[in-house]
């Protein structure tokens, strides 16, 4: 996992991204649609069509940074918007990247009282 300085925000791209695009393309979008700096130390995080693959978009301060994951079973959750963008925590991402639903993740066992 990349180690992300505190305050570092996530932004989910919503909808789909030709992910034939590369640093370029894709800093090209973060700046025209999501309307942000891609340099900016947030990370960008963009799914294909399919749904099983994505790219993140992060600068770490040295250089602008290409991650691509692609789940072998599965689709990355994502949400139902068109355009705009998501925030996440960083807990949010771990699970997405995992193919976990982020969105409404269940506790396995609830606390009992300690009384």
């Amino acid at each position: 996992m990349i180690e992300l300085k505190s305050g570092t925000r996530i932004w989910i791209a919503a909808g789909f991204t030709d992910l034939r695009r590369g640093f370029q393309g894709l800093s090209t979008l973060v700046e025209t649609v999501l309307e942000q700096a891609p340099y900016s130390g947030h990370v960008f995080v963009f799914r294909g069509k399919r749904g099983d693959l994505i790219k993140l978009l992060w600068f770490d301060g040295d250089g602008l940074c290409l991650f691509q994951k692609r789940l072998e079973r599965g689709r990355f959750i994502w949400p139902q918007a068109t355009s705009g963008t998501v925030s996440l925590t960083r807990a949010q991402l771990s699970m997405l990247l995992e193919g976990i639903d982020w969105r409404q993740p269940q506790r396995t066992w609830e606390p009992q009282s300690a009384g």
